[in-house]
């Protein structure tokens, strides 16, 4: 895939007007040597702010179209790139808009129906299809640049390729490169220039990363086309080229976390989260815009362990609930512009109000989301809810499983596996989802099942299932026999998101979290009878958990019997559609129970 260089150029050229005045006033004897070294004239001060965001996820409005409410929760945010509008415009008037710059670090196209609407129902790569919202929303807030998130990828190669073309801003992605000649597939960086009056400009470049999990989440689209090294590797690389270009100021924008973890294993020789090494291990780098953890970090503070310069990281908040603020300020001295200080903020989009020039502008595409979520596809009997579902065995979860249990052995009739057992995973994605009694709704299904995650058989045995459960039961807390169960602190062991907790349907098991992880699995059970480690089974298993997602064992290395391309979440639409009646008759059971010592813990 060649470097879009058209787009690249057209981009790097832009360039800015006006002086900034120094903030502060130095000491006098610090001034009188500015002075003299600068021949008797006061040396030149700049401020620059870069602004971002990160982790969008097709948030361009504060509404929640699962719910078709506008969005709320209990901290009082609001979401969405009308609010983030608004805090870029307050920004740009008090900065001025020629000393500012506005980044994203990616994670755009994916997340919400909006977004899935036009990736897969009106798809943009359509001949003659719409123009993406968040290319309509990001090309008219003015964003310069925008880093390639894992999630980017997850439509395929065309439609990012067609959001691409559709942008006035890069797609930056120094560590995506062409799988053959191991060259950048996308543009690696962004330069810009900023005029001051009676100085040479101050030139900032703008490095792009990705994270290297892309390898393994959306390995049916990328393998053999893109291979995606790690952060630190192409940082070390880039960032002298990008000095010796004549950069000034250095600013990385990088889809990975600071934790320096890793939810793949030892899968790939990469940090999943590793802005901070980054910071740590590359000199020449001001400031560092981090995503993909949805954390708010307003400031961190690392030191560069080669050259004792603090590096400065931010991450805004997820869905365009923040925006991150790094105020750089520089002095031109000895002949060229030095950083003097780099401090980061972030601020809320709870504070300000919708810009009415985003919310008019994609006003038909919203309208026409929210009348395709709420289309009626079946009736349900009763009532069904996650509240309960991250340690109980509810029946909302199976329905997930039924319907992966089903379109797998559909698959796999007339073939040598057909007549294997199949089990089933999936986890408790949200606390809040619900089907209630009554008509049932695509938004009612697709919020039960929030990710655009596709279906794999893979060929397991009992053995190995044994092993996945065990790893899958780290999730909660060891509780001791008799002590009182807080079920807000039941869970989440060592930070465990929900994501990561597995049911397996079509056996009967028991955890007992008063034993260590690792020997929790009791009563494992077959058809009635205790699990031979021998038998083989059909594991019908989303494809973020089969390319090695969350690190479980075995399943990643497991034979593929059969994989497809139609979401999960279309999947139970079809299902629902087809039965015209959600009755948990027809697939709820109780498979899982959490014990202590053999004591049922509810």
């Amino acid at each position: 895939m060649p470097l879009n260089r058209r787009k690249f150029l057209k981009k790097s050229a832009v360039t800015g007007a006006g002086v900034a005045l120094a903030g502060a006033v130095a000491a006098p004897s610090a001034e009188a040597a500015e002075v003299k070294a600068q021949g008797g004239r006061k040396p030149r001060r700049y401020s620059l702010t870069v602004m971002g965001t990160t982790d969008l996820h097709g948030h361009v409005f504060n509404w929640d179209y699962f719910k078709d409410a506008e969005y709320k929760d209990a901290a009082g945010n609001a979401q969405g790139l009308a609010r983030i509008s608004t805090l870029v415009n307050a920004v740009r008037k008090e900065k001025g808009r020629c000393n500012t710059l506005l980044l994203d670090a990616g994670d755009t196209i994916q997340g919400t129906p909006l977004t899935y609407y036009y990736a897969k129902v009106d798809p943009i790569t359509a001949k003659g299809g719409p123009v993406h919202p968040m290319a309509q929303a990001m090309n008219a807030i003015g964003y310069d640049a925008v880093a390639l998130g894992n999630h980017e990828f997850n439509y395929g190669i065309e439609t990012l390729r067609k959001f691409e073309e559709q942008c006035d801003f890069p797609l930056l992605g120094a560590n995506a490169l062409d799988a053959k000649t191991l060259k950048p597939a996308f543009p690696p960086y962004f330069i810009k220039k900023f005029h001051v009056k009676g100085a040479p400009p101050v030139t900032v470049a703008v490095l792009g990363l990705t994270n290297p999990g892309i390898a393994i989440w959306d390995k049916a689209y990328v393998q053999g086309k893109l291979t995606f090294p790690g952060l630190e590797e192409q940082a070390a690389k880039w960032v002298p080229k990008l000095r010796s270009m004549g950069a000034d100021v250095v600013v990385v924008s990088a889809h990975s976390g600071s934790s320096g973890t890793s939810s793949y294993g030892d899968q790939l020789p990469y940090i999943e989260n590793s802005a901070a090494l980054v910071a740590q291990q590359v000199p020449g780098i001001d400031a560092i815009l981090v995503g993909h953890a949805h954390t708010e970090i307003a400031e961190l503070k690392v030191t560069n362990e080669k050259t004792g310069r603090t590096v400065v990281l931010s991450e805004p908040l997820a869905y365009a609930e923040r925006l991150s603020l790094f105020d750089i300020e520089l002095v031109f001295e000895k002949g060229r512009w030095t950083v003097e200080s780099v401090a980061a903020t972030v601020r809320d989009s709870k504070t300000v109000a919708d810009d009415p020039k985003i919310t008019r502008l994609l006003k038909d595409e919203h309208d026409v989301v929210v009348a395709y979520v709420n289309q009626v596809v079946g009736t349900a009997t009763e009532t069904l809810t996650t509240v309960e579902a991250r340690y109980k065995d509810a029946p909302i979860i199976d329905l997930i499983t039924k319907v992966q249990e089903d379109v797998v052995k559909a698959a796999l009739a007339g073939t040598e596996y057909a007549s294997l057992p199949v089990l089933s995973q999936a986890s408790p994605f949200s606390r809040t989802s619900e089907i209630p009694a009554g008509d049932v709704t695509i938004r009612d299904l697709s919020s039960l099942y929030v990710y655009d995650n596709t279906l794999v058989a893979k060929l397991m045995t009992g053995a190995q299932v044994r092993a996945y459960l065990e790893y899958s039961a780290q999730y909660f807390v060891q509780t001791a026999a008799g002590a009182a169960v807080d079920v807000e602190k039941l869970t989440n062991a060592g930070n465990r998101p929900d994501y990561n907790y597995d049911y397996v349907s079509g056996l009967t098991y028991e955890i007992d979290i008063a034993q260590p992880a690792g020997s929790r699995i009791k009563n494992l059970s077959y058809n009635g009878a205790a699990l031979d480690d021998a038998q083989k089974f059909v594991f019908a298993v989303n494809n973020y958990r089969a390319n090695g997602g969350g690190a479980f064992p075995h399943v990643a290395s497991a034979q593929e019997l059969w994989a497809e391309s139609t979401e999960i979440r279309t999947r139970i639409a079809e299902w629902v559609t087809e039965k015209g009646t959600l009755d948990p008759k027809e697939f709820a059971s109780v498979d899982w129970k959490l014990t202590r010592d053999g004591t049922p813990v509810f």
